[in-house]
């Protein structure tokens, strides 16, 4: 949660707000939480007519000089939700012990890594939707220039190598290969596989090019499993080959494997954060 980061090294009160009880249906489970100063907010609390309630008595709260709140709401037709839950929301104004504690929490949330081999259309299109979820994301390519295109906020890598990359990346991360050569894929996927411990691997391309892997794989990977091998990718394999849906729908195979490969707590924190 970075912007939740820079709101608490900033200089502006902040208003901490938590999900401290759910009963019923709810957007958002217990222990999510949003920070709200006079002028920004990073996080969510499930959005909607509850959480603009909420926003809005944080507000008053950095208005009035209030230190702490607690709001019930009930998720009816009256909010314009259909939930039917009700939940409890904790506000409370941070001190800077406080600012100082949530800072240290959030700086050691483990997140887990995609990288994503090659700066092309569909690397750049699925490294721009995923700067959104909790991941740490690294777009690497020996192309300069398609690295320069790529969306702002994302680590990028030049390098001729990109299997020192894949090398040197923490267990359990997720791994794409889309580069702008065969060659170059097949060297990548075969290194992601041989780790024995990545939560995806997912190689650009069609059935024809898995089977072209199989056979690299045979002669050259000295007997590396290919099975959790996905290829192709994302919507490629419903025929749909335009970036933005391949991107969109690995995006979703990559949350769910890095979802079982991570223990409940770790993920949980990573998607509050």
């Amino acid at each position: 949660m970075s912007g939740a980061a820079e709101l608490l090294a900033g200089g502006a009160s902040v208003i901490h707000l938590q999900i401290t009880r759910v009963q019923g249906s709810s957007p958002r489970e217990e222990g999510a939480e949003m920070y709200v100063t006079a002028r920004s907010v990073a996080g969510t609390i499930g959005g909607g007519a509850a959480e603009w309630q909420a926003l809005a008595r944080a507000r008053d709260m950095l208005a009035g000089g209030q230190m702490q709140a607690q709001l019930d709401i009930a998720l009816g037709p009256e909010l314009g939700q259909c939930c039917g839950g009700r939940v409890q929301i904790a506000l409370v104004r941070l001190g800077q012990a406080q600012r100082a504690a949530h800072l240290a929490r959030l700086d050691g949330l483990t997140r887990p890594e995609l990288l994503i081999l090659g700066a092309g259309h569909v690397g750049r299109a699925l490294a721009r939707i995923a700067t959104a979820l909790p991941w740490r994301v690294r777009l690497v390519d020996p192309r300069a220039g398609e690295l320069a295109l790529a969306p702002d906020g994302v680590q990028t890598c030049l390098t001729p190598l990109p299997e020192a990359e894949i090398a040197s990346a923490p267990p359990a991360s997720a791994y794409v290969i889309t580069t702008h050569d065969h060659g170059l894929d097949f060297l990548a996927t075969l290194a992601a596989l041989r780790r024995g411990d990545a939560a995806y691997v997912g190689l650009i391309g069609s059935a024809t090019k898995r089977a072209r892997f199989a056979r690299f794989a045979q002669d050259h990977g000295g007997g590396v499993d290919i099975t959790p091998l996905i290829c192709p990718i994302g919507a490629a394999g419903l025929g749909d080959k335009r970036p933005e849906m391949i991107a969109l729908m690995a995006a979703q195979e990559i949350a769910l494997a890095l979802a079982e490969a991570a223990p409940a707590s770790t993920t949980q924190a990573a998607l509050k954060a």
